[in-house]
């Protein structure tokens, strides 16, 4: 991670907007007047600076700032490699977004080493131990999802998250084979055309504090099975894992911050292919709480697979039910069509926590946008042929359906929150490089560690 305790000799880092560049301009050394004359520079808003000395050395840089934190921090990437230090307070959110614009995935690639980073001092041990924590679950969450199908199967995340646990001292379960197929049917059907089998992985972690139940889609490639992808649809589809990566990544920060929690975290993993095996359209499939489902689409099995895991989650003593439930999942096209790929869309049975989420998101530079677990719309779902429909009878609210779905299967009730992400960047922008990305994960950190103070 490019957050450092100390240099010898930093150079120093501005962060202006134009007035006040211009006013530190007018008290400048002659030579800089002339560098930044000479450059036809004005600190506008996303542009970057170096600054030399008298003898032609870097000494420092001037970043022109947006107004926003993170992607004001997220210029690193414009910097020489060498140790920085900030003019000012520290904000938080320059130092994560100078770390995270300098990730790189090129575990593929045959070209030489990597250059050397720019380093930012963060001289605050504790607030530097926080960000590299966070950056490194981001940075966890954005590896697993840009890892191609063929090396992150049902069996990669399981090591993954065996990896994670050995980690943190956490305790791992894997249900596979045999077990899955009487435990947790959907999952089991789902996943059993594909050559890695279909598991449930489920990792717990701490002994004090309220419980926090987290829930990640683990769809390590996405035909559409039967009901066949486009070409241009499926190409993408080794991100449909991009939930179970959102919630192993916040696990980690979780796990290495130390939070006074009880932390679960259970991810469905499989593969939705095409064989012999593959489900059929309108075929009726048991599901772990007993209620059947109709596929109404095999393309839509994403649900399906968090069903088992929802049930799992709630059917157990109140004693023992979670204080909050999170899950992530690469879940509709419908919710891109509603916010786009840069906002995932939340929806919760809770309104206090719907807007607490919000806040949170929007506290740390983190924005998610609600959506409504619009009731009138359930009925929708009672329209299957046979059984209850898993995709619904409306061509429209699809996003909304789906959510409406996975709150069917909520044994017992309790505060829950979904995430229908993108998780995947179409093209760069300041501290967010194309492909794998985590969306709402440091919202949900937020809000995970104001649950903690509140219980």
């Amino acid at each position: 991670m490019p957050l450092i305790a100390s240099s010898p000799a930093p150079r120093a880092l501005h962060i202006m907007d134009s007035p006040t560049f211009a006013d530190w301009l007018d008290t400048a050394p002659g030579h800089l007047k002339n560098w930044v004359e000479g450059h036809g520079f004005s600190a506008r808003k996303n542009s970057a600076l170096v600054l030399p000395a008298e003898d032609g050395a870097v000494t420092g840089a001037v970043i022109g700032s947006s107004g926003d934190a993170y992607v004001d921090g997220a210029m690193a990437s414009r910097l020489p490699a060498g140790a920085y230090q900030l003019q000012g307070e520290l904000d938080p959110l320059v130092a994560l977004g100078f770390a995270l614009d300098q990730y790189r995935f090129d575990r593929f690639q045959r070209t030489p080493p990597k250059p050397p980073m720019a380093e930012l001092v963060v001289e605050d041990a504790a607030l530097r131990d926080r960000l590299n924590a966070i950056a490194e679950g981001v940075c966890l969450t954005r590896d697993l999802i840009n890892l191609p199908a063929n090396h992150l199967t049902p069996q990669g995340l399981e090591d993954h998250a065996r990896q994670l646990a050995k980690t943190h001292g956490a305790a791992i379960t894997v249900t596979i084979g045999e077990e899955l197929a009487q435990q947790f049917p959907a999952i089991h059907v789902v996943g059993r055309a594909a050559e890695v089998a279909p598991r449930l992985l489920d990792l717990s972690w701490g002994d004090q504090g309220p419980l926090i139940t987290l829930i990640g889609k683990g769809i390590t490639f996405d035909s559409g099975g039967l009901d066949l992808k486009p070409s241009s649809a499926m190409e993408m589809m080794k991100k449909d894992m991009g939930g179970s990566a959102h919630v192993l990544g916040l696990a980690h920060t979780i796990m290495a911050l130390g939070l006074k929690l009880r932390l679960r975290v259970l991810v469905p993993a499989a593969e939705n292919a095409v064989s012999a095996l593959s489900m059929r359209p309108l075929d009726v499939i048991d599901t772990a709480a007993g209620i059947p489902v109709e596929v109404g689409n095999t393309d839509a099995e994403g649900r399906l697979v968090l069903a088992d895991a929802f049930h799992l989650a709630t059917n157990v003593e109140d004693a023992d039910l979670p204080a909050l439930m999170i899950d992530f999942a690469t879940l509709t096209g419908a919710a891109r069509v509603a916010v786009g790929t840069e906002l995932p869309a939340l929806f919760s049975n809770d309104n206090a926590l719907s807007q607490n989420f919000i806040a949170a998101g929007n506290a740390v530079g983190d924005p998610l946008w609600p959506l409504p677990l619009h009731d009138p719309y359930d009925r929708y779902l009672d329209g299957g042929h046979a059984a209850l429909s898993s995709t619904g009878t409306s061509r429209y609210g699809g996003a909304i359906t789906a959510a409406l779905f996975l709150q069917r299967f909520l044994k017992k009730p309790v505060p829950w929150a979904h995430i229908d992400v993108m998780a995947w960047n179409l093209g760069p922008r300041p501290g967010h490089p194309k492909g794998g990305e985590a969306m709402g994960l440091r919202a949900a950190l937020e809000l995970i560690e104001q649950t903690i103070d509140r219980s």
